[in-house]
């Protein structure tokens, strides 16, 4: 389904600033495979999401998607086919324009476009079930405008707006990062009922290892721009937060040093 293959990607090379984001990661996702993903400031976690996504070009490698090379292709060209919810609930969404012609756009996304103009009674019909299913009273709320929703319904009406088209491909950049704790268990388990029901091939970043352990069935940590860790099956089922940390040591060398991953996972504990 998605073969990342060699990529590597430097910023500002050449020159004092110059940060190896990326070096050589190989990853092959299964159809229906979901995948979280962890790791410190600066492991290469967005970076990593950017390139497949097309935000970024990448300085070697391959990235194909369905077996077809996308490396070179532009990020509205890749977005036909790969949906991606962001941590800020602002993105992915137009405040200003209503719920219906957010999703309006996202139904026609990649697909011919006409003369008509305004949303169908059909993709009408379509949108009040869709929407229904996030139990947010949106359905009722067509005409509103995103820009007036709170970021809880933002968040889990940009995850219905990614994910509306089936696409083969859906990216999660810590999309419930910047929600209370309330709204992103909402959220979160809103992603779970989708991504299971429509057996979506998923890559998420997180930075709750709890949470990395728990959705999905793979887990890679990446450090210094590299997969440090890749676990899955039995190994993962029967691993804790202290064994991940431990892994992580024993891996890198080093212990952990990322305040908000840290503080986030011990939040979870208490």
């Amino acid at each position: 389904m998605l073969h990342v293959d060699s990529i590597s990607k430097t910023f500002n090379p050449g020159s004092v600033n110059k940060k190896t984001a990326l070096q050589k990661i190989t990853l092959y996702l299964n159809p229906g495979e979901v995948v979280t993903i962890i790791g410190g400031n600066g492991a290469g976690k967005s970076t990593l999401l950017n390139a497949i996504a097309g935000v970024i070009s990448i300085d070697q490698g391959k990235i194909l998607l369905e077996g077809k090379e996308i490396q070179n292709q532009q990020e509205h060209i890749r977005a036909r086919r790969i949906g991606r919810v962001f941590q800020d609930p602002m993105l992915g969404t137009a405040s200003s324009m209503t719920i219906e012609e957010n999703l309006a756009m996202a139904i026609r996304r990649g697909k011919p476009k006409g003369l008509r103009n305004g949303v169908t009674r059909k993709e009408r019909e379509v949108f009040r079930e869709q929407l229904a299913l996030l139990e947010l009273g949106l359905e009722d709320r067509l005409s509103a405008k995103v820009g007036l929703l709170s970021g809880g319904q933002r968040q889990a009406l940009t995850l219905l707006i990614a994910t509306i088209t089936t696409p083969p491909l859906l990216l999660l950049d810590e999309h419930t990062a910047a929600l209370d704790p309330k709204t992103a268990a909402k959220v979160m388990d809103l992603t779970r009922t989708i991504v299971e029901e429509n057996k979506l091939t998923t890559l998420m970043v997180t930075h709750n290892m709890e949470l990395a352990l728990s959705f999905g069935s793979r887990t890679l940590m990446l450090h210094e721009g590299t997969i440090l860790i890749d676990i899955q099956g039995e190994q993962r089922a029967n691993t804790r937060v202290s064994d991940l940390l431990t892994m992580f040591e024993k891996a890198s060398g080093n212990a952990l040093q990322n305040d908000r991953m840290l503080l986030i996972n011990y939040q979870e504990n208490i």
